[in-house]
């Protein structure tokens, strides 16, 4: 199955829009009430992220993809359409990638599997976001696009739209 299915599915644990690209525990100043002496520091190398997983960065296509997809905007959703003209979710990915150098299948669930898991939390722009019921049963797909905010070819009878990151989430990867 390419697309289909609830664009959104209220899942267990979801998320309602990952945090911002770049704020992990290491850049994230702590409370600016007392801020100390400023001759003590406050971070160091005990201050690192203590998981030990980090994801791999955003392929330099990224910013080629995430512009190729914003300019598509507009444009109508039909079930199976890869582009130039109208788009499925999946076909708006594979499309906009592809304008980068990166090659897709045309599925939201194949993409999954073609691409590297990224925690939501740590989402840049280019990744894709995932929805469905579990990671075996996708039915949409979308791309982040920075500031909690995504570029998507919903459904028959919208468009190509850019919206809040929204609930139902079943996971993130990145192309590259």
């Amino acid at each position: 199955m390419r697309d289909g299915g609830p664009a959104s599915s209220p899942i267990a644990g979801s998320v309602n829009a990952p945090a911002a690209p770049g704020r992990g525990p290491a850049s994230n100043p702590g409370p600016a009430s007392n801020p100390g002496p400023a001759s003590a520091p406050s971070r160091g190398p005990a201050a690192a992220p203590v998981e030990d997983f980090s994801p791999p960065p955003a392929s330099g296509g990224a910013g080629t993809a995430v512009a190729a997809a914003q300019a598509e905007v507009g444009k109508p959703y039909v079930y199976g359409a890869a582009g130039p003209d109208s788009y499925d979710c999946s076909g708006l990915i594979m499309w906009a990638w592809g304008k980068a150098g990166v090659s897709l299948p045309h599925s939201a669930q194949m993409q999954y599997s073609a691409t590297a898991r990224v925690p939501v939390s740590e989402m840049q722009p280019g990744d894709l976001i995932f929805f469905g019921s579990s990671t075996s049963s996708i039915g949409h797909n979308s791309m982040y696009i920075g500031g909690g905010q995504m570029v998507e070819a919903p459904r028959t009878g919208l468009n190509v739209r850019v919206v809040g990151v929204r609930d139902g989430i079943v996971g993130a990867g990145r192309p590259g």
